[in-house]
């Protein structure tokens, strides 16, 4: 054999290698991104229009599972409350064990005296917002209320029951991360409640979504290196056999 032939015999032997590390690398990141996306998050479809224009009747999201004790100002979750029907409902928490909530000044609401901007509300929202008597949150419980202020069922609905309409940190079970059909994409960070405290970060849906496609990828590359490497050899070899004709 040619010094030629065994270099190309060794090249051939490296991509082999190669191709077969990237389809397995590929395989453990596509899989393993599934595996990681189904322990983290959960899907739900929403009902209602009471979220809108964040999230709209029939908008599919995944919710992040979180623990109770986690949930900040702002954030989107997914919860039960047994006077509330004792179903999964989403609402955005606004206050939470200890602040102050009311409703309006200059046709916004206030927590702990500051005006919250809230630009995730329907334009021209303000007008239809419903007037909140000053309340104090109890410890351990959450202030919520639909993003579609006028028609939300939220803890507007229930200032009568114990607690004010409050929900306990332990009936929430997920954070709204994103709506994925349509595909909307990752929920925008409430930073209107940042002067009041620390906001929650972002899931790790990117991360995830972020490994499936590079495993994706990486299968489709290595998968491919086969055939294209004999390709290439064949495209090689055809011209010697033809010199060694005319020779």
């Amino acid at each position: 054999m040619s010094g030629t032939g065994r270099t190309e015999e060794g090249r051939g032997r490296l991509g082999n290698t190669l191709s077969g590390l990237a389809v397995a690398l590929g395989c453990v990141l596509f899989l393993g991104g599934f595996v990681w996306g189904a322990f983290v998050y959960k899907p739900y479809t929403v009902p209602t229009n009471s979220m809108t224009p964040t999230i709209a009747a029939g908008d599919r999201v995944l919710a992040q599972r979180v623990d109770g004790a986690d949930v900040k100002r702002g954030d989107v979750v997914v919860f039960k409350q047994k006077s509330w029907g004792n179903m999964p409902l989403v609402k955005r928490v606004v206050a939470i064990g200890g602040d102050t909530v009311a409703c309006c000044t200059d046709g916004k609401l206030t927590v702990n005296g500051k005006e919250i901007q809230e630009p995730y509300l329907p334009k021209g929202s303000a007008a239809e917002y419903k007037t909140i008597p000053s309340i104090t949150v109890p410890k351990d419980r959450l202030f919520l209320l639909g993003d579609e202020r006028s028609g939300s069922l939220d803890s507007t609905a229930h200032l009568t029951e114990a607690f004010n309409g409050t929900v306990a940190r332990s009936g929430v079970d997920t954070r709204v991360d994103a709506v994925v059909w349509p595909m909307n994409g990752m929920l925008v960070r409430p930073t209107g409640f940042q002067a009041l405290g620390p906001i929650s970060s972002p899931g790790p849906l990117r991360l995830i979504v972020g490994a499936i496609v590079a495993g994706a990828v990486l299968v489709m590359v290595g998968a491919a290196y086969g055939p294209i490497a004999k390709l290439a050899s064949r495209g090689r070899s055809t011209p010697r056999r033809e010199l060694a004709g005319v020779r």
